[in-house]
This record gives C-alpha cells, structure tokens and sequence, in this order.
C-alpha cells in the first residue's frame, strides 16, 4: 500500500506544464532544451560566470579558498566528510572563517550549513559527526549540521543490517558545494581520496545568486526533514516534523516531497516572472529594467548564452525530475549526434539501457576498469564488487555485439596507475558539431541506485558559447585520452575472470550498489 501512496505524486505532473512564450533572449541552437523548463526553474547566466575543473587539487584548492573568503553562507551537501588531516584542514579553514566573522565589526550574517548522509557519516568510532563537532560546540549560532536518514531503512531491518551495510538501502548523496553566490556542482565528495587522486567532475558556477539561493533552500529542505547533530554527539529532529525512521513513512514521505517541491516550484515561478520581465522591456525596446538590476552589483549585467537546469532526483519521495530529464535526452538525440556518458558505477537502469541500445544516436560511455573501481582490493564481500561490474558491463556489452551495435555504442574503460575513476555524467554533441552544448554534471551515476534509491541533484548546462563549449569538450577529451576500447579480448584477460558465485548473486544485488 505504502508503494502506491509513494508513486501518487506521479500520477498528475508534480509541477504545472505552462507554454512558454518565445523567448528572445534564447538562440535557435539552445532551444530545442527549453522544455526543461516546465518542470523546473531555468536560470540564465553568461559563460563568463562559468569555469570548469580538471583535477582534484584544483577543487582542492578551491573549496580552501572559497571557505575563506565567504561572508554571508557556506552551504555545503556530500555524502559524508572523511576524518583525514586534508579533511581537518577544511574544518580549520571553517574555524578561522567563523572566527573571523564573530570578530567582524557590527553584526555579521555567516552562517554555515553542512548536510551529509546519517548512515555513512557516523561510520567508526572517528567519523564525519565527531569532525563537525567542535564546530557545533563553537558556533552553536551559526552552524547546522543535518543527517539525512532514509526513512527505507526502519524497524527490525534497521537493527540487523551491519554498519556499511546499511548503506546499500539509501544515501543522501548530492554534491554541492556553495559559498556567498559561488556554487560548485561535482560527484566528488569531502574526502582526501576526491582531493588527491580519485578523478571526479567539478564546475564552478561565479556570481550566481538565483542559484546558489535555489541550492541554499535545496539543502535548507533536506536539512528539516533530517536528523539535526548536536554538541552532544546525538541527534534531534526539527520540532513538528515525523521522525524519518521512528515515524510513520508514508506521512514523512508527503512532508519531504512537499517540502521539496516548494522550493523547486517557488523557484520556478520566480525565474518566469524575471523571463517575462526581461521579455516586455526588450520588446519594449528599453534596458532599463536589465540596468537596474545590475547597479547592485556594480555593472550591467551580460547577455545570458547558458543556461543552467537544476535535476532532482529523490524517489523514495516520488521525485523524479533527474529520471524524466535523462530518459527524454537519450529519446530526442536525433541519429548522427553523439552522447558521451560517464559513470564509475557502470549499472544502467533497464530503462537507460533499452533507450542506448533503441535510439539513433552514437554513444560513447566511458566506465572504470576494474583497477580503477572504487572497491578494488577492498576487504570481505566489498572485494568482489569490481567482479560484479565487470559482469555487468560483459553482458551489456555481448547485448550491444548481438543487436549488431558495436559501431553506434562503444564502450571505453578508464585506466589510471596509482588513481580511481569516480566521474559521471554527459556530454552531448548535435549532428554535425565537434562540440558539446549541452552537459550534465552532479551526483547521479544513471544506476538503480541513483533513479531508485538515493537523493541525488545535478544540473543541465546548456550553452551556446564556444568558448565554454571548447571548455566542456576539453574536459570529455581529457578524461576518455586515459581509456582504452572494450572489445570481445578485453574479456578474455585474466583479471576479467569472474567467480561463479559472483555470477549467480550479482542479479540479486545489483539495485544494491
């Protein structure tokens, strides 16, 4: 019964379908995207505002430099913050910054919040609750630490799964990374393996304001309807809200899809009012609305020639905006366009699989090789994981070799000595370009995981500007320069050897990892 109840939500669109009028502001090459639109807020921006990363010290790098220089918020949403002395660097540089504002002559506005999964976060004794707290115990004004809890994971279950175990049933697992109005979109989380040499995707979106306010109230939403850390190391939840384990499911579900739809559908309504403004007074032949809105920030404003698409995948809450999204690029690219995919996690919904090998399109989906797996050499049952995706990945691909696709669908494996692969995303190229006008980049890996199981984001970058399409091309070349072809030998290789056991458990577990 609870299923059904889950599922209404998809009964009548979450959001309204409005027709949008023609919008001057949006070239012909761009527009085919604006269906986007309808379901959720469409943010323009310039190119300008827009830089992509390469390495993890660079992102590194960047979160020490934009902690320090943040003034009103640090926002801040992973999976979970790793207890190495990288990661206590970011806490020092948390410290000092909230120091500093305390100190600040007047009142000052800083506030930090941090959002990280409940299950993956109180993992070991030392772990990501034990990091924060100092802070907590500090700045008890001026800090807030949520965990989320999937409300899956309850009852006589909750208490026979292992720790790690428990992971399998459902994460918070976004990214997003936000400071003033500076927003960093990314897969990789706050660890020093994402800082060092485990290869991810990361860009950075400058001056953003109508962004980082929507993420800012994304993480607000999931922050009420999660567990609140306290100086104490125990938690508490919000006053007035259903517990998401303790409580009744189906009622805490209604609570965060409500609280989650508000603020992408407030959003929404807020950037058509700002559309149609800018429509009539270009129609109007007047700038001065445009003017005006820029003196605050001490110029005008460019042009916008990208626009920025936030997707929200969070099934158990019946939201399933990211799911929709995908599934509608993979059917409209037309033959002779080119879908470059990436995941470290190479496990395809049916639904993600059936669109690849049933569309027109030529696909290019680069995947990890089991060296560069995130669970290669790990301990225990983990250790087979890699086994599992390499059997995954040979029966997608004899699939691929029977419908005769190898041409149209090519598989690439990454491989990197001394690093793991953990990059996901796409980019896509129209028939007859050499470069990409539209990329995906967040959390999601396209896996059941992701569509099924966990919160993920990520956001539609669509741009008609070369010179941030040169830059999101270079970032594909450089990522798929350090793969090799799949093809019938590379499952022939000795290291490609999967256990019987491995065979027969993989198709019982597979929407597990």
């Amino acid at each position: 019964r609870s299923s059904w109840l889950l599922l209404a939500p998809l009964l009548t669109p979450p959001v309204p379908v409005i027709t949008a009028p023609p919008c001057s502001l949006c070239p012909e090459g761009a527009h085919r995207f604006q269906w986007i639109r309808n379901l959720v807020p469409e943010f323009g921006i310039s190119s300008s505002h827009v830089k992509v990363l390469s390495s993890p010290a660079e992102f590194y790098e960047l979160l020490k430099v934009q902690i320090k220089a943040a003034k009103q918020r640090v926002v801040m949403a992973s999976l979970y913050l790793g207890t190495g002395l990288l990661e206590q660097e970011l806490v020092d540089c948390l410290e000092e910054t909230l120091e500093k504002s305390l100190q600040a002559k007047g009142s000052s506005d800083l506030r930090v919040s941090i959002l990280l999964d409940y299950t993956r976060g109180s993992r070991g004794r030392k772990n990501s609750r034990t990091m924060l707290i100092p802070l907590l115990q500090r700045f008890p004004e001026k800090v807030r630490v949520s965990l989320f809890h999937t409300p899956n994971l309850r009852g006589l279950l909750r208490h026979l799964i292992p720790e790690r175990f428990n992971e399998t049933i459902g994460l918070q697992h976004i990214k997003v990374y936000l400071f003033d109005d500076n927003v960093i979109l990314s897969g990789a989380n706050l660890s020093d393996l994402y800082f060092t040499n485990r290869q991810d995707r990361y860009v950075l979106l400058q001056d953003s304001p109508e962004i980082a306010d929507f993420f800012t109230e994304l993480v607000d939403a999931i922050g009420d309807v999660s567990l609140q850390l306290q100086g104490d190391d125990t938690v508490q939840i919000m006053e007035g809200m259903v517990h998401p384990y303790q409580g009744d499911k189906v009622a805490y579900c209604e609570i965060a899809n409500r609280r989650v739809m508000e603020v992408i559908n407030s959003a929404r309504t807020r950037q058509e009012l700002l559309h149609a403004k800018t429509f009539h007074s270009n129609h109007a032949g007047s700038s001065l609305l445009s003017q005006q809105g820029s003196q605050a920030s001490g110029g005008l404003k460019p042009e916008p020639d990208t626009w920025i698409y936030p997707l929200i995948q969070m099934k158990p809450f019946g939201i399933q905006i990211d799911e929709m999204v995908t599934e509608t690029l993979l059917t409209k690219a037309e033959r002779d366009a080119r879908i470059y995919l990436t995941t470290g996690y190479f496990n395809l919904t049916q639904a993600y699989m059936d669109l690849i090998l049933g569309t027109r399109a030529e696909y290019r989906i680069l995947l990890a090789s089991p060296e560069v797996n995130g669970f290669f050499g790990a301990k225990g049952v983990a250790g087979a994981i890699p086994a599992a995706y390499v059997y995954i990945e040979h029966q997608f691909y004899s699939e691929v070799c029977y419908l005769q696709q190898q041409e149209r669908v090519q598989l690439q494996e990454y491989s990197r000595a001394g690093w793991t692969f953990h990059a996901k995303g796409l980019w896509l190229y129209l028939a007859g370009s050499d470069l990409p006008c539209l990329t995906l980049i967040g959390s999601p890996n396209f896996g059941y995981r992701s569509v099924h199981r966990d919160l993920e984001a990520q956001v539609a970058i669509v741009t008609e500007n070369k010179a941030l399409q040169q830059q999101l091309h270079q970032e594909q070349e450089q990522l798929y320069l350090c793969s090799g072809v799949v093809s019938t030998s590379t499952f022939e290789q000795p290291n490609r050897y999967v256990k019987l056991w491995v065979k027969l458990v993989t198709p019982l577990i597979k929407n597990f990892f």
